[in-house]
């Protein structure tokens, strides 16, 4: 084993936090308490996944009890890019710094003070900045605004850039062409952090330029101006109260802070890394499983998030997400070890999740106590299947959406498991095949319970059997309370 080298860190999470929060009470902000992972009450999303998702009636006009001004820092999972995850800046698990007005201040202030949050209090140097701006549509004109607001404050202009709705645009429903009669948008101002030492990829582009995917820039702030209202015959009017909705990945500005692209170089995620070397015998810097390495750490994270926040493993939902998760970091760990990955081999690396977070949203020692034995359980019952799965993996050849359906069902993987491993073989996997399947099997499993149940019932509606299954469910949980006596008339 080798000794991990630990990197130099400009500035801690918890320092960035202290920095944050000092500053937006400095401009009389008001913090507000960030929601559950899980939220209450709301059926259209399985996790929170922004920090404005709480504020949404308040930026639609209805007063918040702490007044006009706001900040916090929301924990987030967003589980659509998880293909993306193993990259040098994309995760599940993230957190939000956000800075809300409602209907007070505007471009003028915003622009202002997030320059000067970066750039004087966080120390960034304005060379690498970059931003953008809304560069207008034939329904709604460019935001020359806050073009003119950062030439004020000092950026060139051949630093700001000027990109259309797909880019600089913010409603729910996305493009301004999308957004129904009603409903509130706005342009949006970015603000990007150039890396130098990276070298532009021409495979995205003969020219480099703030939205460019080549990785020498990063998006580290956007601040959204909640502007217009779309009319009934389609055109934009101007809303009577205008709000500003700020959001800033923590991570990456930390990344930014060390002047390295690698979120997971940070110190938000390198403990954890450091954990996997040694467990791996692999250094990061060096390994060519430096992709799968972030995809372990990340998941592990976004895990131990989940579990505190009251979810358990399923087959369905947060659960099947949380399932998910575990099983596709162990089946990582177990491509690079080449051995079978035990519960405990991944008990330092959460446990060290848990002290990262220790009196920001965790207690470490207490908390150990209820993330451990769902990981290990999950883990222990996924190992089984896993070594058999992996063999009936090496005696197939070709693969087709119905042979992976059966490794969901017989094994236990999920679709995108077993993609993975047929990624390594250079296969594509028919995902619409291996849905008719699934669906194929829940139409028998639906017939065959309905056949037990048949008899004596009024019908064989759905509804029916579902009423009949509860009174046998409910009718024995009273035999078991009070005994033989019960009767059923």
């Amino acid at each position: 084993m080798f000794n991990a080298i630990i990197l130099p860190m400009a500035i801690t999470h918890l320092q960035l936090r202290k920095s944050f929060s000092d500053y937006w009470n400095s401009k009389e902000h008001k913090e507000v308490p960030p929601i559950p992972l899980v939220p209450q009450n709301d059926p259209t999303t399985l996790f929170t996944g922004s920090g404005m998702q709480q504020l949404v009636p308040y930026l639609l006009g209805e007063s918040h009890p702490l007044g006009k001004k706001l900040y916090n820092i929301q924990p987030c999972v967003r589980v659509q890019d998880i293909e993306e995850v193993g990259d040098n800046r994309h995760d599940t698990f993230f957190e939000m710094m956000g800075n809300w007005s409602l209907g007070t201040y505007f471009k003028k202030d915003q622009l202002a003070w997030f320059w000067e949050f970066l750039t004087r209090e966080l120390k960034l140097s304005s060379e690498k900045l970059y931003v953008s701006v809304f560069a207008g549509t034939k329904d709604l004109p460019e935001d020359t605004e806050s073009y003119e607001i950062w030439k004020s404050l000092g950026v060139p202009e051949k630093k700001i850039y000027k990109y259309g709705p797909e880019k600089n645009w913010w409603s729910r429903a996305g493009v301004p062409a999308n957004m129904p009669a009603g409903e509130p948008g706005g342009p949006d101002s970015e603000v990007f952090y150039e890396f130098t030492q990276v070298k532009h990829d021409p495979k995205f582009g003969k020219e480099c330029h703030p939205n460019c995917d080549c990785g020498r820039f990063l998006e580290i702030g956007n601040s959204v101006f909640m502007q217009y209202k779309r009319n009934q015959d389609g055109t934009f009017s101007e809303l009577p109260n205008k709000n500003v909705d700020f959001g800033g990945g923590l991570e990456r500005i930390l990344a930014a802070l060390n002047n390295d692209p690698d979120i997971f170089l940070t110190d938000v995620f390198y403990p954890v890394i450091q954990c996997l070397e040694q467990f791996l015998g692999k250094k990061y810097s060096e390994t060519e499983f430096k992709s799968d390495m972030r995809v372990i750490a990340d998941h592990i994270k976004t895990a131990v998030f989940l579990i505190i926040g009251g979810v358990r493993p399923a087959n369905k939902e947060q659960g099947y997400i949380l399932r998910r998760l575990l099983r596709r970091a162990s089946v990582k760990m177990r491509h690079i070890s080449a051995k079978t990955v035990n519960p405990e081999d991944f008990l330092v690396a959460y446990h060290e999740v848990l002290k990262i977070y220790n009196g920001v949203y965790f207690e470490a020692e207490k908390d150990l106590t209820v993330v451990n034995p769902v990981i290990h359980e999950e883990i222990l019952r996924f190992n089984t299947n896993l070594d058999k799965g992996l063999k009936e993996v090496g005696k197939i050849e070709t693969v087709n959406g119905k042979i992976a359906f059966n490794l969901y069902q017989t094994f236990g993987f999920p679709l995108e498991i077993t993609e993975e491993l047929f990624k390594l073989k250079g296969q594509v996997i028919d995902r619409r095949q291996f849905h008719e399947e699934f669906e194929k099997h829940k139409n028998l499993s639906r017939k065959a319970s309905a056949g037990k149940f048949k008899g004596g019932l009024a019908d064989h509606s759905e509804q029916t059997l579902k009423y009949h299954t509860a009174t046998h469910l409910f009718h024995q949980a009273l035999f078991d309370v009070l005994g033989d006596d019960i009767r059923q008339e």
